[in-house]
């Protein structure tokens, strides 16, 4: 992960991230419900750890994988080491270039960084090969896996879009049930929102962050979300130049598919 650009919150670091740290300075670089992301250093030795407590749903190892696999053929992160304790999960990471495209550089300037959103996807997807990956994020076994959350409670309704509230859980499983004909098979970024794009000073995407759910799946996992994380981010108007920096038509029932399946987790 990489630092927003934006005021630099504080926050204790955990023991490990301490350790790692060593006396080197650290800060808080991003935050999630399952994580907090470290910036560790500065430059030219700066790294980054992503630390998750115990009992987060968030499988580290499984993301360092993810990585390592796919730093090969497309610009990531290089994994510098990952482990766990008693207290939780750390994985460290080497830094890339650029900022992320929800820096306040780029919020300013959303034009360039939805069509480096858009034209970085296209790149992460032309590059990884489909036929060697190890992993899959195909809608059957999300929808399974989403299946079994409902099943143990485990559904967090708490951020659902309104029009995905009025179907209910037994609403949004059925209508999951019913998955589109693939349109191509990729590898899948998991989580194409625009923060995990990162963007150098000459508005080009430098590389992608946040890998824990790369596999593969139809475009339209990534394209779904990275579209709709224009609007959260930038506001209205900018799917379409996302599609066309990306290089395809858009396709309402793919997308409205795969916004409903993101939400289910």
């Amino acid at each position: 992960m990489v630092s927003t650009g934006a005021h630099r919150r504080s926050a204790a670091p955990p023991a490990a991230v301490r350790e790692l740290a060593g006396a080197r300075p650290v800060c808080l670089a991003w935050e999630n419900e399952d994580a907090l992301t470290f910036e560790v250093g500065d430059d030219p030795d700066r790294c980054f750890v992503k630390w998750a407590p115990a009992g987060s749903t968030l499988d580290l190892a499984a993301e360092a994988a993810r990585m390592t696999w796919a730093a090969a053929c497309t610009p990531v992160p290089q994994v510098l080491g990952q482990g766990s304790n008693g207290e939780g999960s750390w994985l460290m990471t080497s830094a890339l270039p650029g900022q992320s495209a929800v820096s306040q550089r780029w919020l300013a300037n959303p034009r360039t960084a939805v069509t480096a959103i858009g034209e970085g996807l296209r790149a992460l997807h032309d590059a990884l090969p489909v036929a060697g990956c190890p992993f899959s994020w195909l809608a059957e076994d999300r929808v399974a896996a989403a299946e079994r959350a409902a099943a143990a409670g485990r559904l967090d309704l708490s951020d659902w879009d309104p029009a995905h509230l009025e179907l209910g859980v037994a609403g949004m499983l059925a209508q999951a049930r019913d998955i589109p004909p693939t349109d191509e098979l990729v590898v899948c970024h998991g989580d194409a929102c625009a923060p995990n794009t990162l963007i150098t000073g000459d508005g080009r995407c430098s590389g992608h962050v946040d890998l824990g759910d790369l596999g593969v799946a139809d475009r339209w996992a990534d394209l779904a979300v990275a579209t709709w994380s224009t609007e959260w981010n930038y506001g209205p108007g900018w799917e379409r130049r996302l599609l066309d920096a990306y290089g395809i038509r858009p396709d309402a029932g793919r997308a409205r598919y795969y916004r409903l399946l993101w939400e289910l987790g």
